[in-house]
């Protein structure tokens, strides 16, 4: 793979890493910024197994090329690979980037949520969410779903989109590996992992179940609802509902904490993992 050296950061290749913070704010219609090596090499992974996520460039500092040599050998020779210096590469990105390792990608195609339910294996489980806004959260439920050996991520149109570079920087990448939809209203959610034959648990402090308590099934679906108010009472209503024991006087755990803890519950039950 040859390295193509960028002395102007206005230099149009590397157009689509140009103010990094802004674009966050602006959306990439459909591409996404990774960070770091341990990302860099799952999107190679998910590039090579063929999930809908292409990379399309990558930009380095140039006093890390020399420890990536086996990382950059994943990549297609299609990819390019841009090397810069480090007053180059902070006025490319906008700001400064210790980490000195970026890459382009692009979610080419991706499965509805009817698809990816309909493709789920008999026996495994599943992530579902609803509201989630905040995208430490997102990564963070993300790296736990990977694992904890979860099959999907499945999300309302009212969350916020796993792509967004931050999610994928706490994911530490898990959001390229492990495949999710994001569409829909979280009651249509909930009817169709129904329809499909999931035994669904809702997390809620007020849990009707201890989350020791919950029965093993063949298809289990968790269902967090967003960090403040939780999921609608409407939803909490149509499904069963689990609660993590703990000392009275707080109103609940982080979202992604109390995530962490089910999801390992969950697999350890049902033997998952």
């Amino acid at each position: 793979m040859s390295l193509v050296r960028i002395e102007d950061p206005a230099d149009p290749r590397i157009a689509g890493f140009v103010s990094i913070k802004e674009r966050d704010l602006t959306g990439r219609h459909g591409r996404f910024i990774a960070e770091g090596t341990v990302v860099l090499r799952l999107l190679a992974a998910a590039h090579r197994i063929g999930r809908g996520i292409e990379a399309e460039a990558i930009l380095l500092l140039e006093n890390r090329v020399s420890g990536l040599g086996d990382v950059l050998a994943e990549f297609p020779a299609s990819v390019p690979v841009y090397v810069a210096s480090a007053a180059v590469f902070d006025a490319i990105a906008g700001f400064n980037m210790h980490r000195g390792v970026l890459a382009l990608g692009r979610r080419a195609s991706a499965p509805g949520m009817d698809a990816l339910i309909g493709s789920l294996p008999v026996k495994g489980l599943v992530l579902a969410a609803c509201g989630i806004s905040n995208h430490d959260n997102m990564g963070s439920m993300f790296r736990n779903a990977a694992a904890f050996g979860v099959e999907a991520v499945l999300m309302d149109e009212t969350s916020c989109d796993p792509m967004y570079r931050k999610a994928i920087r706490v994911s530490v990448g898990s959001v390229l590996t492990v495949p999710f939809a994001r569409e829909g209203s979280v009651s249509a959610l909930v009817g169709r992992l129904q329809a499909a034959g999931f035994s669904i648990w809702g997390l809620s402090p007020r849990g009707q179940t201890d989350l020791h308590d919950i029965p093993p099934s063949p298809r289990t679906a968790l269902l967090v609802g967003t960090e403040g108010e939780g999921l609608p009472e409407d939803i909490l209503s149509s499904i069963r509902t689990a609660r993590i024991r703990q000392r009275p006087g707080l109103d609940s755990l982080n979202v992604a904490t109390a995530t962490g803890i089910a999801l390992h519950q969950a697999a350890m039950i049902n033997g998952f993992i």
